[in-house]
């Protein structure tokens, strides 16, 4: 990343001029050559020069970067972290790069006299600082327009750091002889894959190393439901849908869509398997839900713009493995374009389903009206002159 990088060559000069004075600072230092590090949509190799990113627009970004080995010790890079800021204007963050931990430390910023000395010679570190990819800042936009700072730190570990790779601790710490000896012995053959994976020591997740999210209820039905009941709320999930919104988005509801954005990101530009898989989890949930989406128009009014958007960003030979896996992806919108089209449901959120439904056929070229019937009749085109009486 060079420090005065072409990201601001094709901006607006007014809009270079206002970011100039009111966008935020981040001062980054002694971050390694050859560390990717990146902010919302765009990432780079850090060079010599680097000390931080300047005009940053204020509001929600995402921080991601990832240590690289020397080119001597094989160069390989390592996994990616990550950490949500909210950034006011003109503020300046301050982070020094620890070597032992390979990663920033924003304790600096806390430093009064630091920042204000940072500050004062703003001027002369200038030089060193990458402009902000202000050509990303729509995408970033369209990803992120539904989630807010309260949601994010909501869902945000503990630590204050989203990591691709999850941080695993033994369950049992092995401190005394009597926990060793009851670890089955690894001194003999396997005799199965099943003897394997018993062997291996059960692991946990380190406390306060673990995303945040919305427990999904395994049971989607209330307590005493009749086995009529039960089977209506396993087709229909508005019972699930509802409880986890009481128990994480009371107040506002619409903070469930800043969640299915905030696990989209962490799995987009993240790399966190875990995101992706609650992104499906809040997905199913939400498409699933037939008498939420009659009783909750502004909810799925705003999921169909939540995943215009998402949906654009994902390759769509991404999907193909998808597809040939499970068909999560196009059995759940098929139901949500279903349950949409159904009665009772407020006009302005049919036509809108309806043109996403055309739109994502088009792009993807799937067929959402297939198969919606198992026990349809089959039609049989005949070839052309042959007749049945």
């Amino acid at each position: 990343m060079a420090a005065s990088g072409g990201g601001a060559v094709n901006m607006d000069p007014d809009v270079a001029l206002r970011l100039f004075e009111e966008g935020a600072t981040l001062v980054l230092r002694g971050v390694p050559r050859g560390t990717e590090l990146g902010i919302d949509c765009k990432s780079w190799q850090v060079g010599p020069r680097f000390r931080g990113v300047k005009m940053i627009p204020p509001g929600l970004h995402f921080l991601h970067y990832s240590s690289v080995n020397s080119p001597s010790c094989g160069g390989e890079i390592g996994p990616k972290t990550g950490l949500f800021l909210s950034l006011k204007p003109r503020e300046i963050l301050l982070a020094n790069w620890d070597p032992k931990l390979e990663d920033l430390d924003f304790s600096a910023s806390k430093n009064e006299e630091e920042v204000s000395r940072i500050r004062a010679t703003l001027q002369e570190l200038d030089p060193y600082l990458g402009p902000y990819p202000y050509e990303v800042m729509r995408k970033w936009v369209s990803l992120t327009d539904r989630l807010n700072e309260e949601v994010a730190n909501n869902l945000q570990p503990l630590c204050g750091r989203i990591c691709a790779f999850s941080d695993v601790i033994p369950e049992t710490e092995f401190r005394h002889t009597k926990d060793r000896a009851e670890q089955p012995r690894n001194d003999t053959a396997c005799q199965s894959m099943r003897e394997g994976l018993d062997r291996l020591p059960r692991m946990k997740l380190r406390e306060g190393t673990e995303l945040r999210f919305s427990v999904i209820p395994k049971k989607t039905y209330p307590p005493g439901a009749t086995p009529a009941e039960i089977t209506q709320c396993c087709m229909d999930l508005s019972y699930a849908l509802e409880t986890v919104l009481e128990n994480n988005h009371e107040l506002q509801p619409l903070n469930l869509l800043g969640e299915l954005q905030f696990a989209f990101v962490c799995f987009l530009l993240g790399n966190v398997y875990e995101g992706f898989e609650h992104w499906k989890r809040l997905l199913a949930l939400l498409c699933r839900s037939e008498e939420a989406m009659r009783k909750r128009k502004e909810l799925y009014l705003g999921l169909i713009a939540v995943l215009y958007h998402q949906l654009g960003e994902i390759p769509p030979d991404f999907f193909v493995d998808i597809v040939s896996q499970s068909n999560f992806l196009t059995s759940t919108l098929q139901d949500f374009f279903q349950f949409a089209s159904g009665p009772g449901v407020d006009s302005t959120l049919r036509k809108r389903a309806e043109k996403f439904k055309a739109h994502v056929t088009k792009k993807f070229r799937w067929d959402f009206d297939a198969d919606l019937d198992e026990c349809a009749p089959v039609v049989v085109e005949l070839p052309e002159g042959v007749t049945v009486d």
